[in-house]
């Protein structure tokens, strides 16, 4: 059975940092790209942030810069360390290995004064 479990969300003031991490079972961690996605209230679920199985990443324009992925696959965890947030960083975040149709329950940032 394949779980993803998001922690370390929360809140936040503009400016500041947090680090989320995902932790999965039941899927043969390293041979996956993991990737990041958030959705906003009222907005579509959005690809934030992408590891391949090499360390390969890629991000979206409106966190390059900001936030960083990484993964350990001694610990099946992949992270997402993101500086300078913003309130418009404000949302749910859920990790997913690609390529499967997996999601966790996601850990919510809040970004605000």
């Amino acid at each position: 059975q394949v779980q993803l479990v998001e922690s370390g969300g929360g809140l936040v003031q503009p400016g500041g940092s947090l680090r989320l991490s995902c932790a999965a079972s039941g899927i043969i961690f390293n041979i996956y790209a993991m990737a990041w996605y958030r959705q906003a209230p009222g907005k579509q679920r959005e690809l934030v942030a992408t590891i391949r199985s090499g360390g390969g990443t890629n991000y979206a324009d409106s966190v390059k810069g900001r936030f960083t992925i990484s993964r350990d696959n001694t610990k099946n965890t992949v992270y997402l360390q993101m500086n300078s947030l913003k309130p418009e960083d404000t949302a749910d975040y859920y990790c997913k290995p690609n390529s499967l149709s997996y999601w966790g329950q996601g850990t919510q940032v809040t970004v605000s004064s």
